[in-house]
């Protein structure tokens, strides 16, 4: 069977709408079996045009630590997360638990891209044709204190919180283009 005809199997009958009830919508999002019990979202890839670039981006901007550089032939990737083990951990364990935590992103450079004239750069996934891709996202404290940080820090805004009808959310935009969501972690 095809994964299309099975995934179409397993959700005959099912509706995400605004009218299903909220037993139905966690049913649904809550369906975990023996076979899927070990599965946890664990990365997101994104491609950036100069690592050095995103790398001091998303390292000294954002916050996040490089776990690990993997170089290949024609490309090499970057993995990165947040460390909240406070010093718990060190480098190569951190490493060798990249696969097991959640919330990674992973930055791949096509090498070359930097320095190509006539590279456009990545679509964000924002743009026609196709809005595929939305966001990244992370979340803190105080949004109106980390948009006064990355404000601070000379970072672009796709939103500020004064824009728009969602005044408790901002996007910010990464060097390739990206929207980050900044939002509340005690958000409900």
């Amino acid at each position: 069977m095809s994964r299309l005809r099975l995934f179409g199997s397993l959700l005959r009958g099912y509706s995400l709408s605004s009218s299903t009830s909220p037993q139905l919508s966690r049913k649904i999002l809550n369906y975990r079996t023996m076979a899927t019990k070990s599965f946890r979202y664990n990365h997101t890839m994104i491609r950036v045009k100069d690592p050095k670039v995103s790398l001091k981006f998303y390292t000294e901007v954002v916050g996040m630590e490089l776990l690990k550089e993997e170089a290949f032939e024609s490309f090499t990737l970057y993995y990165l997360g947040f460390d909240h083990s406070e010093g718990a951990l060190t480098a190569e364990q951190k490493t060798a638990e990249r696969f097991k935590r959640e919330g990674v992103l992973e930055l791949t450079w096509n090498h070359g891209t930097e320095s190509d004239a006539s590279f456009k750069g990545y679509a964000s996934g924002n743009s026609e044709p196709g809005k595929g891709f939305g966001h990244l996202a992370i979340t803190c404290d105080s949004v109106e204190d980390a948009c006064a940080y990355f404000e601070k820090q000379g970072v672009p805004f796709k939103k500020r919180l004064s824009d728009g009808t969602m005044k408790d959310i901002a996007f910010i935009l990464d060097p390739d283009g990206y929207w980050i969501e900044v939002l509340s972690n005690t958000r409900k």
